[in-house]
């Protein structure tokens, strides 16, 4: 008996698409805790860029735009209310 594995070869742009998604979505749960104004931009570049190099990384980009969403909305309402800086 063999058995027979499946190795997916992931080409150097389809790993750099997946770190820059998985940065994306520390950064959108970051925002809760630091200046949600800042840390947006850059989320969203990275999560831009994830998006335009990879179309295999299809469960991990949209998971980063929506800690990004969550994470902005959420952090800057915790900002306000604790009357700390958004930016």
């Amino acid at each position: 008996m063999t058995s027979t594995t499946r190795r997916d070869n992931y080409s150097a742009a389809e790993s750099v698409a997946g770190l820059c998604a998985t940065l994306a979505i520390f950064l959108g749960a970051f925002e809760l805790f630091y200046r949600p104004f800042r840390l947006a931009p850059v989320a969203v570049v990275l999560a831009i860029l994830a998006t335009a190099m990879s179309r295999r990384q299809s469960r991990l980009i949209p998971v980063a735009w929506a800690s990004i969403g969550i994470g902005f909305i959420a952090g800057a309402t915790l900002q306000i209310l604790t009357h700390h800086p958004l930016y």
